[in-house]
């Protein structure tokens, strides 16, 4: 992993100070220019490869590389081929001997706009990079890009000869390390669901090869890469797969994209859907996508709560993290949406449900005020979950988990849609709901978020949820427990797990006053006899004393 090449970090940190010394300091703009440089350097390391294969095996390959390219703008021209471009000339490899100014140039004029046009107009990836924009300033910062980008690759390769792991998964990790700048810089940390939740929520709704997979509030696309990841990782551990060790949170990943059977990869590419609102994040998204093998993903630009967003029941399993604070236009909101409310906390968790098939799982986080509010909105969408939904569990998370970027309280629900919001419930779905108090997540809860020793809570609330039992677990004094449905819907479907929790008070003993009042002049004078003490006219001991005398 990453994480145990200090070489790769290290690398990784100088061109993030390149671009930010070279007038790039929004993160996210950076690491958007960033990708566009990896994907062109990738683009052409891939080409040679696959031509070297090709030619190793007798099988014919078409270059991307090859022929003229003709910029978009000048194909209905009357003498387009007069536009043409020598495609050769495109590749990293040659462009990146150019003289410095040369080079801006003909990255920004005819590269980069290669590049949008890549997949052809019927692309996802060709749609979203249209507004895409090239704004590195500086000939020098390209520059210094390009080397640090190649000396990256190179050790790239040296890690995946000696280390035997398979370099797209290692281009996988250097991009995630990419993406957690984000938050480590400080600004719109808001986009990114820490990498140990995301897995946890993987483990416990644990998706499969055929899932149909969505996050309709995707950002960069992490809840999508951490279904791929399980799925990829099941199976290399049905094929056999060797020496898989838990990472630092104790779960057990690799990302075996390289060596999937081409059925394998179309059936995950087609499995994958994300939307959002940003059209930053969608291009991040795709690319992040992209960068652990998955050539086309589907991540779009769409509001999932407007009335111009109609899926319903398309979903086997919804991850996400949708966005806790603010209130949508009423006049937007799709009229499947029936909590008459503007609040998207709520309205997301709504729309999920109506996402998902009947069967289908969701795990969705939430601000924990969605647990007990006691609006009419709030408590209609607690009765859904719990009467049209198995409402299977309520993971409760520290304050800490989502900072410096926001210390709100927040929690896990995990339901499988049973009743279509159209259907008749003859029997409420939820039978039982599975409570867990997590008190730590492997991470110090302060602004720091430091590495501590172990996992925290993370591996036990896995084996304890896929072990959970009404019948067993009754104690309600313990970390996890399970409440019956009549008992949540005699307290108006509040969901928060202090509502059920059994407090344990110990008792405990104090010293009489007058021992402890003993104690302190001692600690003050030492071993003095009565008489001495007796002597003493003013000050703390006298004080003491008179204390002393006044309660016996």
């Amino acid at each position: 992993m990453l994480q145990n090449n200090p070489e790769l970090k290290s690398k990784i940190g100088q061109l993030w100070d390149k671009f930010w010394s070279g007038g790039i300091s929004n993160p996210l703009t950076a690491i958007e220019q960033i990708t566009y440089l990896l994907f062109m350097k990738r683009l052409d390391e891939l080409d040679q490869k696959r031509q070297a294969d090709a030619d190793w095996t007798g099988e014919k390959y078409v270059s991307k590389f090859e022929g003229n390219w003709i910029p978009p703008e000048y194909r209905n021209q009357p003498e387009p081929e007069k536009f043409a471009i020598d495609k050769r000339s495109l590749r990293w490899s040659e462009f990146k001997r150019m003289q410095a100014e040369g080079m801006l140039q003909h990255v920004q004029t005819k590269v980069f706009p290669f590049l949008k046009d890549l997949n052809g107009t019927e692309s996802n990836f060709t749609h979203h990079m249209k507004n895409a924009v090239f704004i590195i300033p500086k000939p020098a910062l390209l520059v210094e890009a390009v080397k640090t980008i190649d000396d990256i690759f190179e050790i790239m390769e040296k890690d995946s000869q000696e280390k035997g792991q398979a370099f797209q998964d290692i281009q996988g990790d250097v991009y995630e390390m990419l993406l957690s700048e984000i938050a480590t810089a400080g600004k719109n940390g808001q986009f990114r669901t820490p990498r140990h939740i995301i897995k946890l929520m993987a483990d416990l709704v644990q998706p499969q090869m055929g899932h149909r997979i969505a996050d309709p509030a995707c950002g960069s696309g992490g809840f999508l890469l951490g279904a791929y990841q399980y799925i990829v990782t099941q199976l290399a551990i049905k094929a056999g797969t060797k020496g898989l060790t838990p990472d630092e949170d104790g779960f057990v990943r690799t990302s075996v994209a390289a060596s999937l059977t081409k059925k394998a990869q179309a059936i995950l590419s087609s499995s994958l859907w994300g939307y959002d609102i940003d059209a930053t994040m969608v291009r991040l998204g795709l690319m992040n996508l992209m960068m652990h093998g998955i050539d086309e993903p589907h991540i779009d630009y769409k509001d999932t709560l407007s009335k111009s967003y109609t899926e319903e029941s398309e979903y086997d399993i919804v991850m996400a993290n949708p966005p806790f604070t603010g209130s949508i236009d009423k006049g937007d909101i799709n009229e499947n949406l029936r909590l008459g409310t503007t609040k998207t906390e709520l309205l997301f968790v709504e729309n999920i449900y109506r996402l998902l098939k009947k069967g289908g799982t969701a795990c969705v986080i939430v601000p924990q005020g969605v647990l007990f509010g006691s609006g009419g909105a709030f408590k209609s969408l607690r009765q859904l979950l719990v009467e049209r939904c198995d409402l299977k569990a309520v993971i409760t998370l520290p304050s800490g988990v989502f900072k410096p970027y926001a210390g709100v309280s927040t929690a896990i629900l995990l339901f499988t849609k049973v009743w279509g919001p159209k259907d008749k419930v003859t029997q409420p779905a939820t039978e039982h709901v599975w409570f867990y108090e997590m008190a730590a997540d492997g991470y110090s809860l302060d602004d720091k978020r430091s590495k501590q020793e172990g996992f925290g809570d993370l591996q036990d609330i896995i084996a304890s949820y896929h072990a959970r039992n009404p019948a067993t677990d009754t104690d309600r004094t313990a970390k996890c427990f399970m409440v019956p449905r009549a008992e949540i819907e005699a307290e108006s479907y509040d969901l928060s797990l202090s509502r059920y929790k059994e407090d344990v008070f110990e008792e405990v003993h104090y010293d009489a006053p007058g021992v402890i009042l003993e104690r302190l002049i001692q600690a003050e004078v030492g071993d003095v006899d009565e008489a001495e003490l007796a002597k003493v006219q003013s000050g703390i001991v006298r004080e003491l004393l008179e204390l002393k005398r006044m309660v016996g």
